[in-house]
């Protein structure tokens, strides 16, 4: 069942019930606070932010989704998916030996990395269950311990699995790029200069984030 948010003045756009609840909230003060969010934010309204909910699959897809494009990863991520038996977690990783995980189209070292986040999960080394506890940096902290992990890695969990409200990746090329796009004319654009044009996103800089992505590819990303 759909409900419906009113982004501006006698405009409504239609969203699932399983939107983030801070949503409609924030598409509201965005369109309200940014003049290039008023008009995204109605022609993409209809989707939103979607997440698995799964902790391990969410880091393991960002892991094979490093440095390669989307639809790559989804390739990968599908072979993987088949090899670990229709159920990759962290049990059937390590069942996996590295040319199984090779063959599925992994490179060595991403093959490392997801071997060393399963063995995390399946050793009980991180505190999983306090994570919707903690604040982001307590979270980016301890998820940045495990190898092939840094910070864009984190903040994608974050954003996809905590769906936190107000996240800034400042390492994602994407949204780099669409700020370039959307407000420099297609400029290079400094980290320095993203920062202060997501000065005005907050308190919901995940939710312009995510509309940054859609003004680029309108196709939703999903961890």
């Amino acid at each position: 069942m759909a409900k419906s948010i009113v982004v501006a003045a006698n405009e409504k756009v239609d969203i699932q019930d399983i939107a983030p609840e801070y949503w409609e909230q924030a598409c509201r003060e965005l369109i309200k606070q940014d003049r290039i969010l008023k008009k995204l934010i109605p022609k993409y309204g209809s989707r939103f932010l979607v997440t698995r909910g799964d902790a391990f699959n969410t880091l393991a897809r960002s892991i094979i989704g490093q440095q390669i494009s989307v639809a790559v990863a989804q390739s990968v991520w599908n072979r993987v998916l088949v090899a670990a038996k229709k159920k990759v977690n962290p049990k059937n990783i390590l069942a996996l030996s590295v040319e199984e995980l090779r063959a599925a189209g992994l490179s060595g070292r991403k093959v490392e990395y997801i071997r060393d986040l399963a063995d995390h999960f399946h050793s009980g080394r991180l505190h999983a269950s306090q994570w919707k506890d903690m604040d982001d940096e307590s979270v980016i902290k301890e998820l940045s311990d495990i190898r092939g992990i840094g910070r864009w890695t984190a903040e994608m969990f974050l954003i996809f699995n905590l769906v936190r409200p107000n996240i800034l990746p400042l390492d994602d090329v994407g949204l780099i790029r669409a700020i370039s796009l959307n407000y420099f004319s297609g400029e290079p654009v400094s980290r320095h200069e993203a920062r202060e044009v997501a000065a005005n996103w907050a308190p919901w800089r995940t939710v312009a984030t995510w509309y940054m992505w859609r003004s680029i590819d309108p196709i939703p990303v999903e961890y």
